[in-house]
C-alpha cells in the first residue's frame, strides 16, 4: 500500500454513527466500511436500522444496528455500552442526526419547537461525544465529526433555530478540539450544502424553488448523501491527522456564491 493511501485506511477503526439509518448518516457508513471500519449503524428505529446493517454485512462488513433516539440519555448511554460490549470501544463518532421542525419566520417558533431542535442538534453532540470520550481517549486518540450545516456559518431564510443550532455544533466542535486535542482526540465540523435528504425535502420536491437555489449555486445543482461520505472518511482517517476545529464544507459553491 502507497504512503498516502494507506491513511485512508480504517481498519480496525470502531464508528459510531447517528441518524445513519437513510440519507447522509447512511452513506457515511458505507463509506467507513468500504475503507476497513467497524460500523455501529443508530437511528430511532430498530428495524430501519438493521436493515442497514444487514445491508453492509451482505456486502462483507462488519456492522451492527443499535436503536437510539439522541434526545435521550439513557439511549446515548446504551449505544455506548452496547458499542463497548461488542467492539471494545470507541474510536470514531458521527453526529449525524438532526432535525428542523419548520420553515418560517422565526416569531414563529414556539418553546417545544425550540427546546426540541437544540436537543437533537447541539445537546446529542455533547454528550454522547462526553460518552465516548473516555474509551477514545484509553485507545490513544479518535475522530469526532459533527455534521453540522453550511446553515450555521450563513443563515438561510426561514431557518432561524435551525441556524442557531447548526452554529452551536460549529462552536461545540471547535471547543471539543481545544480540551481534547492533548489526547489525540480531533472534531471536525462536516458542514453540507443542500443535499436530497428527507430533511430538505420541502424544497426539492418544490421545483421551483428548486431551481431558484440551483441557479444560485456555483455547480448549479444540489448534492446527493454519497457525496458526503468521501469527506466524512477523510476526517475519520489518518488522511486528516492534522486537522481539529475545523468546519469543512462540502456546498457545491454556497459559501462563495
Amino acid at each position: 500500500m502507497s504512503r498516502i493511501k494507506k491513511q485512508f485506511d480504517l481498519t480496525g477503526k470502531v464508528a459510531i454513527v447517528t441518524g445513519a439509518s437513510k440519507g447522509i448518516g447512511e452513506s457515511i457508513c458505507w463509506g467507513l466500511a468500504e475503507h476497513g471500519a467497524k460500523v455501529v449503524v443508530s437511528s430511532r428505529k430498530q428495524d430501519a436500522v438493521d436493515k442497514v446493517a444487514s445491508e453492509l454485512k451482505a456486502a462483507g462488513y462488519d456492522a451492527i444496528g443499535i436503536e437510539a433516539h439522541v434526545g435521550k440519555m439513557e439511549h446515548l448511554e446504551n449505544l455506548v455500552e452496547k458499542t463497548k460490549a461488542q467492539y471494545g470501544g470507541v474510536d470514531i463518532l458521527v453526529n449525524n442526526a438532526g432535525t428542523n421542525l419548520a420553515y418560517g419566520p422565526i416569531d414563529q417558533m414556539n418553546e417545544a419547537m425550540y427546546t426540541k431542535i437544540m436537543d437533537v442538534n447541539v445537546k446529542s453532540i455533547l454528550f454522547l461525544s462526553n460518552l465516548c470520550y473516555p474509551s477514545m481517549k484509553e485507545r490513544g486518540g479518535g475522530s469526532i465529526i459533527n455534521v453540522a450545516s453550511v446553515a450555521g456559518l450563513k443563515p438561510g431564510l426561514g431557518m432561524g433555530v435551525y441556524n442557531t443550532s447548526k452554529s452551536a455544533a460549529v462552536m461545540l466542535t471547535q471547543s471539543q478540539a481545544l480540551d481534547w486535542g492533548p489526547f489525540n482526540i480531533r472534531s471536525n465540523a462536516l458542514c453540507p450544502g443542500l443535499v436530497k435528504t428527507k430533511l430538505s425535502e420541502a424544497l426539492w420536491t418544490n421545483e421551483k424553488l428548486l431551481h431558484q437555489v440551483e441557479n444560485q449555486l456555483a455547480l448549479r445543482r444540489m448534492a446527493v448523501p454519497d457525496e458526503m461520505a468521501g469527506l466524512a472518511v477523510f476526517l475519520a482517517s489518518d488522511a486528516s491527522s492534522y486537522c481539529t476545529g475545523g468546519a469543512f464544507t462540502a456546498d457545491g459553491g454556497h459559501m462563495v456564491s
